[in-house]
Parts: C-alpha cells; sequence; structure tokens
C-alpha cells in the first residue's frame, strides 16, 4: 500500500520551495543591479561629461587633470583644485584663473 503525503507535508515543501524561489530571485536582482552598475560605469569612465571624447590625464605640478582633446576641457576630480591652488611652486596665468574660480 502506496504512502500518501499528509496536506501538512505538502503546504511545508511548497513554502520551502517558494521561499527557495524568493532567494533565487532577489539574489539574480541583485546581480543584475551590480552588473547594470559596472556596465554604466565602464560606458562613462572618463569620458568628457560635456561631448563624450576620451579624456586624458595631464600632470600639473603633483595633480592629475583630466583634459579633453575634443572640447580643450579641464575636468577636476574632489579637493583637485584646492591642491593646486594651496601648491606654493605653481605660478603663471592659469593658477591666476584658478584662484578666481576658488573664490
Amino acid at each position: 500500500m502506496p504512502i500518501t503525503p499528509s496536506e501538512k507535508e505538502e503546504q511545508f515543501f511548497k513554502e520551502q520551495e517558494f521561499k527557495l524561489r524568493l532567494q533565487i530571485a532577489a539574489e539574480e536582482q541583485r546581480m543584475t543591479a551590480e552588473a547594470e552598475k559596472q556596465r554604466l560605469k565602464e560606458l562613462h569612465w572618463m569620458r568628457c561629461p560635456k561631448c563624450g571624447q576620451a579624456l586624458t590625464t595631464e600632470k600639473y605640478g603633483t595633480v592629475d587633470v583630466d583634459v579633453c582633446a575634443g572640447c580643450k576641457g579641464l575636468w577636476l576630480d574632489a579637493h583637485e583644485l584646492d591642491t593646486i591652488l594651496a601648491s606654493a611652486q605653481q605660478r603663471g596665468p592659469l593658477r591666476s584663473f584658478l584662484k578666481i574660480l576658488g573664490r
């Protein structure tokens, strides 16, 4: 005589399967979000925000400045302007211009 599972047993396994599927779906969603974040970073990394051309890095004293070859835009990371302005060795028209911007 075959043994038939009880209703509670069936319900238990259905709930376990449902929980497992929810966990799998949440993990897939998290991985998809991370992949999208990485894709967007790669798409925009070292690109000019104005014209979209590739940025090159040039040294200005102790600071690396990002320069666009297309529109000749000059892009600074956080606190780089402060570093340029604080540098006592830097002289010339660019320093004077940057001093005006730093006010």
